[in-house]
């Protein structure tokens, strides 16, 4: 499993940036550290690989300027904290990469950009043709706009999903620890560094705690469940402490630093990440024993093997595929809305066009638009 050498040399990274790194504890950015890490991407550049930002730090130098000490709980002072420090942030990483002839693009984005499937492929299309420019993309959440329920959460989910859109090699999550441990090291002085670790290990959650920074959103835990996220694209993590002397260049040398999380699997389609990688789903579909069997042997879904439709949705929207038991088995983009869906279930696909009164699909979702979860139901 080990491919540090084969990662280093790899073409198209993500590198996240964690608050308690780009912050000096709350008194402003660290431009020392930004200017550090910025000559080492500009390496990479100059070895014409494509490298996408995400970094922390918005709240946290948005607090700086106005003064305040402890990270808010309230959600407008959070979205004025971030817009306030956003614009420090970016030009910090602007000023940084352009001492060595680069350019940099700033990209905001939000739940409802990764769940909507035009967004979404916008957003994919956007960073990929920075990426094909030249330009390195500093992303992050957009705060200003999310509301409590739309939040992504951490910036470490974040990295991950960007990992998704560009298909990444690599995903490298820079913070304050030295990579994953068994024990908390600030505790236990017997602590072992997991050096290397397939994602799919259940044991790597007994190793991650629960705390979190006092001005980040994301502890370990966090940081493993992104590893699994962005593994959905087949892309490795690496968690690895950015305030080790020239880090970057050293992991892309391939040298043993940190923990490296590996995916197991071989990566889904493009569309099936997205499908995946979706926090919430808009309506659901029950499915007898034999829709089930046909699913899982790689057929589309068809109305007959519906029985019960829930929820309000459009065509083109992702619905949950249940067994009638109510356990997922997948998700998938519909070619109906809610309405016609229940006019149409339990119905062979030749009665479709007597019944809707117009010729339409003849699945409810085609196999290329579904995103088997069955591994997870059946483990």
């Amino acid at each position: 499993m080990n491919k540090r050498h084969e990662l280093g040399a790899s073409q198209r990274w993500v590198i996240k940036f964690g608050s308690s790194l780009v912050t000096k504890e709350g008194c402003g950015l660290n431009h020392p550290a930004i200017e550090d890490w910025m000559r080492q991407v500009a390496l990479f550049k100059e070895q014409q690989r494509k490298v996408a930002l995400v970094s922390s730090g918005a709240v946290a130098e948005g607090m700086n300027r106005l003064g305040w000490i402890r990270r808010p709980d309230s959600l407008h002072d959070l979205q004025a904290a971030a817009a306030v420090g956003q614009m420090g942030l970016v030009r910090a990483y602007e000023m940084a990469l352009s001492h060595h002839g680069h350019h940099s693009a700033q990209i905001l984005l939000t739940h409802e950009g990764l769940t909507d499937r035009a967004r979404y492929l916008n957003a994919r299309t956007t960073l990929r043709t920075l990426l094909d420019l030249g330009v390195i993309p500093v992303v992050n959440e957009n705060d200003t706009v999310s509301t409590q329920e739309l939040q992504l959460g951490d910036n470490d989910t974040l990295a991950a999903l960007v990992a998704n859109l560009i298909e990444a090699d690599l995903m490298v999550i820079l913070t304050d620890q030295s990579g994953l441990f068994d024990k908390d090291p600030n505790v236990d002085t017997n602590a072992r560094l997991i050096e290397e670790a397939w994602i799919d290990d259940p044991a790597l959650d007994g190793y991650a705690g629960q705390g979190q920074g006092r001005l980040g959103r994301g502890g370990m835990r966090t940081k493993i469940e992104a590893a699994r996220i962005a593994a959905r694209s087949g892309t490795h993590c690496l968690i690895a402490n950015g305030a080790e002397p020239d880090i970057l260049r050293r992991i892309a040398e391939g040298e043993a630093c940190g923990t490296l999380l590996a995916p197991r699997d071989e990566p889904l389609s493009a569309r099936r990440q997205w499908i995946a990688g979706l926090l919430r789903g808009d309506g659901c579909l029950h499915v007898d024993a034999g829709a089930e069997r046909a699913l899982r042997a790689g057929k589309s879904l068809l109305p007959v093997g519906v029985t019960e439709v829930g929820g309000a949705f459009l065509p083109g929207d992702v619905v949950r595929v249940l067994t009638e038991q109510g356990r997922e088995i997948a998700r998938g983009i519909v070619n109906y809305a809610a309405d016609d869906a229940r006019r149409i279930r339990g119905h062979r696909s030749e009665e479709l066009d007597t019944i809707l009164g117009v010729v339409g699909e003849p699945e409810l979702i085609h196999r290329d638009n579904l995103c088997p979860l069955w591994e997870t139901v059946d483990s």
